[in-house]
């Protein structure tokens, strides 16, 4: 299938460096290099970042494992702007270039005003934000110009309407959020096509979540015989009009290697893969859990005064509910917690829900998580 809009992006497959495997605190940069290159030698070439990510050293890996180990034409390269790292219209350029340099390269080929909602979205508009990434373009530092986006569909339709010079946009899509009345994935993606915007998916497998399913609902997938069950997520988000690329948050060789073996030759779902999925949404919705993709937002752009590992906090409570697992209350009380705080000690500060993309009540989650992990405590 070919791209339809940026006859430069290889393929329908982007690395998302968010996720990168881990030594302890450091990126494992040896792995993350295998990873760059074999992307590259089966024919991928969209990597995607942002300044917050791994706490800054996702840019820095992209640097050490990418564009000094390999030529600028041989990939395209996606950054952001993100509000929590400029106050004035005057910050926005000394941060673009530390980015430029963060990344080792001196233009950015996609760059988005970053995770917009109807709060942030007054921030960008007060700081002139777009209109500065409109004449970086000019200046040939960008080469195109977009947004990620995380809110109700109105407020896509508002900042298309306002800014039709946008030229992407990146929209949270898989098959668990498609009809979310929460979330309006269908509804966001209509404002995309209503505008002609083409788009790039990211969390097609919600954060991890699509991969490990719940026994009933993995039975449904291996009985196909088709592949892995992040196949399916993936392949779902790529069978729809008007996808050019769907970002994947690798976190490790295998994956990169499972994700590339049925991308590179990239074949839509059949209609009885469309039914498989909709069977495991529908077992999904039944056990309601948290849907946290594990994005982080919540302790790197906004740092808990509790230092509360809220990510880890519902992944924990969500495969109790899945998997009826009891290993978790060990992992809760000797790991999640042993160094930082619990999910009792949580004072409401509320700086955690600003930033979340998925709009959470993480306040009353956290409690939920208290009430399951700590009652015999209580």
């Amino acid at each position: 299938m070919e791209n339809r809009v940026f006859k430069e992006c290889k393929k329908h497959l982007g690395f998302g460096m968010m996720r990168l495997p881990m030594i302890g605190d450091e990126v494992d940069t040896e792995q993350v290099s295998q990873m760059v290159d074999l992307f590259l030698s089966r024919g991928f070439n969209y990597f995607d970042t942002a300044h917050g990510y791994i706490n800054g050293k996702s840019e820095l890996a992209v640097r050490t494992c990418l564009s000094q180990r390999h030529s600028r034409d041989e990939f395209l390269l996606t950054n952001k702007l993100t509000s929590a790292y400029f106050k004035t219209e005057a910050d926005i350029r000394p941060l673009f270039e530390m980015q430029l340099e963060a990344c080792g390269v001196e233009y950015f080929d996609f760059y988005l005003m970053h995770s917009q909602n109807a709060t942030n979205y007054k921030h960008f508009k007060n700081c002139r934000a777009y209109e500065t990434a409109f004449q970086l373009k000019k200046e040939g530092k960008v080469k195109h110009v977009g947004i990620s986006f995380h809110d109700r569909a109105d407020v896509l339709e508002m900042i298309l309407s306002e800014y039709p010079e946008v030229e992407v946009v990146q929209i949270q899509f898989n098959y668990l959020d498609y009809d979310d009345e929460a979330i309006e994935c269908r509804r966001i993606y209509d404002v995309c096509r209503k505008h002609n915007k083409p788009i790039v998916v990211m969390e097609p497998v919600k954060g991890g979540s699509l991969v490990e399913l719940p026994e009933e609902a993995d039975r449904i997938l291996k009985d196909l015989h088709g592949g892995s069950n992040a196949s399916y997520a993936i392949r779902f988000a790529a069978s729809f009009d008007g996808m050019e690329m769907i970002l994947s948050g690798m976190s490790n060789l295998q994956q990169m290697e499972d994700n590339v073996s049925y991308m590179e030759d990239f074949k839509p779902l059949t209609q009885q893969e469309f039914d498989a999925v909709w069977q495991v949404r529908d077992i999904f919705k039944a056990l309601n859990t948290i849907p946290c993709t594990g994005c982080r937002y919540c302790i790197e752009e906004n740092h808990c005064p509790k230092d509360i590992l809220i990510p880890g906090m519902f992944n924990c409570l969500n495969k109790k509910v899945m998997f009826h697992n009891w290993n978790q209350d060990y992992y809760y009380e000797d790991v999640l917690t042993v160094n930082h705080g619990k999910a009792s000690e949580c004072i409401n500060c509320g700086g955690c829900e600003r930033v979340c993309p998925q709009h959470l009540p993480i306040r009353k989650l956290l409690k939920d998580v208290a009430a399951e992990f700590e009652k015999s405590k209580s």
